[in-house]
């Protein structure tokens, strides 16, 4: 599958921003990348190092979250990175403390919901609103990550459902990797019933049905109508520096990734 394609057919979100630390050498470009995208990133990466000689060297962590491995954590105790990869709304939260600058967006694509069950278990009706808040209600248990979708539904959605504190004693939430694992893995084992994480880290796992997205007007980009639900391409810099001094190899990634999103 093409990479266009695949980001498409994936349905998520990434956003890349150079973070502010010293640059990386030529040949180096040191990246930080949540779950949400990896598999996307994963695809183009070989093509873009053969394309331009340069080497990606990668961090994985969680978009949010406080646990030691998360990008939010590595940002403040100084680990180094040219270009983070992570959910819109996240990078926003990271802009606010100066850990990034939002000042340079290129879309990319938009981040969905989605929703697994055990496979052979049968299919919620999750069509519409009302549907899908009786499933969570009918759930006897549930999953979702500790990272951006997770954040969402256990923050604001179960909330704005009025059903938040129904639903608190049978919700779990999933560590993700590098030392976590998707909320599907954690559905197939029947730890959960049903669980919740962007598409393209629910459709990867076996042992799990893909139910379907959650209804369009409860998505986040649309239920908040801001920018955090589309996928951007930001590049950040010290507060003196200009487009101009971006360095190469991290411009010429973000460019790539963007020209392929679109």
């Amino acid at each position: 599958m093409k990479p266009r394609s695949l980001v498409r057919f994936l349905s998520m979100i990434g956003l890349v921003a150079l973070a502010i630390s010293g640059p990386a050498s030529a040949a180096d470009v040191r990246v930080m990348i949540s779950a949400g995208f990896y598999s996307v990133y994963a695809e183009m990466a070989p093509a873009f190092e053969r394309a331009s000689g340069h080497h990606l060297v990668t961090t994985r962590g969680p978009s949010m979250g406080d646990s030691p491995e998360s990008i939010p954590t590595r940002l403040a105790r100084g680990e180094a990175a040219d270009l983070v990869i992570l959910d819109g709304s996240a990078a926003d939260a990271l802009g606010s403390k100066g850990l990034l600058r939002a000042d340079s967006k290129v879309e990319f694509a938009r981040s969905l919901i989605g929703m697994v069950v055990t496979q052979g278990a049968p299919k919620p009706d999750i069509s519409s609103v009302e549907a899908f808040k009786n499933t969570l209600l009918a759930a006897k248990s549930l999953a979702y990550s500790d990272s951006g979708s997770g954040t969402y539904l256990s923050t604001k959605l179960f909330n704005q459902l009025g059903i938040a504190e129904q639903i608190a004693g049978k919700s779990r939430r999933v560590r993700g990797p590098p030392s976590g694992e998707p909320v599907a893995k954690v559905v197939a084992r029947g730890e959960a019933e049903i669980g919740f994480q962007q598409v393209s880290e629910l459709i990867r796992v076996e042992g799990v049905t893909f139910v379907g997205t959650i209804p369009a007007e409860l998505q986040p980009g649309l239920a908040r109508h801001v920018g955090a639900g589309g996928g951007v391409c930001q590049m950040t810099l010290p507060v003196a520096a200009s487009i101009a001094n971006i360095p190469p190899p991290a411009s010429g990634f973000c460019r790539f990734m963007s020209d392929r999103g679109t």
